[in-house]
Formats: C-alpha cells, structure tokens, sequence
C-alpha cells in the first residue's frame, strides 16, 4: 500500500489524529498489545494541538484512500509548560542540551494498526528530518522505558538515549532520546 507523507494542514486532518491518538492511548489498549505493538502516553486537546500545529506543523502518513496512516507530532519547546506530564522531561534534558543548539520534540508518533510493519514509523521521521533539518539541529523525545516496542524502533531510525529518569516519583523509568538532523 502506497503511503504519501507531507505535514497537516486542515481541521479534519487534526481531528484524525486525534481519534488515532484516542484508540492508541495507555488506558485504551491491552497489557497484551502495550508489549506487542506499544501505546500512547499523552492526551492532547484539539485547541492544543492546533496551537502546536501552528507553529510547527505535525508530519502525517496518508494512504491511498486518504486516511491517516500515522503521524508525528512536532512539539515546539516553547510549549513545555502546557503539558503537565511533560514538565519533568524538560527539568532533566534543557540542562543537558548546549544554549546555542536549536531542538524541535517530537511530541509523539502513532501508526495506525493497518499500517504497521510497512515502514511507516521510518517515513513519518524521514520526512520530519527533511522538514526540520534547515531549522533545527535535533529532534528530541521522551520514552516510557516499559515501551519496548517504541525503544526499539527509535534506535533503529537513529535516536540516541541522552539520559534515564524518573518523571514523578514512583513512575516508569523514562528516557529522554535524541536525533541529530
């Protein structure tokens, strides 16, 4: 199945990515299938998505019917404190990265089921890469550490582990990663 990647635009292309995020979600998905296939950690409202979108727009897999095959969501940093559950990955990494390098987080990937194992995850950073690259040195992104499947396939595209923590006390370990465009 042929897969067209390109960054969202229009309302109905945010919405989308929102019902994929819903049916993607931790609390939405099985033991069985957070092991298998991964899941989702944060919820986005539309508003705030948008608000992201606006400024960097997210990449988005298209198949050749037109639905949302998957995306990836660009995070500006300047929203670091609008997403309560990712204040802590902020406290552990800006130390971390030099004052004069310019990052964009990727704030979130998803797949659709349907389109898995068909190289869409590798697409969908490919072409943030190629968008990013003239603007950014890096894309930085935080991992829940029990997400195997989602360790897995950052590597594999070339992201590096820059630091484990823990987000909040008595949560999963977390990795924050980091891929030099």
């Amino acid at each position: 199945m042929k897969i067209t990647y390109t960054t969202s635009k229009t309302t109905e292309e945010l919405t989308q990515i929102l019902v994929l995020q819903q049916a993607n979600l931790y609390r939405n998905v099985s033991n069985e299938e957070k092991l298998a296939e991964g899941f989702l950690t944060v919820e986005h409202s539309f508003e705030l998505l948008k608000e992201m979108n606006d400024v960097c727009p997210h990449t988005i897999a298209i198949d050749e019917q037109g639905n949302l095959a998957g995306y990836a969501m660009s995070m500006h940093p300047s929203f670091k404190d609008k997403i309560d559950v990712l204040k802590p990955m902020f406290d552990v990494i800006d130390p971390l990265i030099a004052t004069e390098e310019k990052y964009m987080l990727m704030g979130q990937i998803c797949v659709s089921k349907n389109h898995r194992k068909q190289g869409a995850f590798r697409g969908l950073y490919t072409h943030m890469k190629n968008e990013l690259k003239h603007d950014y040195d890096s894309i930085i992104t935080e991992i829940d550490a029990l997400n195997s499947r989602s360790m897995e396939a950052h590597k594999a595209v070339g992201f590096e582990e820059m630091v484990r923590y823990h987000a909040n006390e008595g949560s999963n370990v977390k990795l924050g990663e980091k891929l030099y465009l």
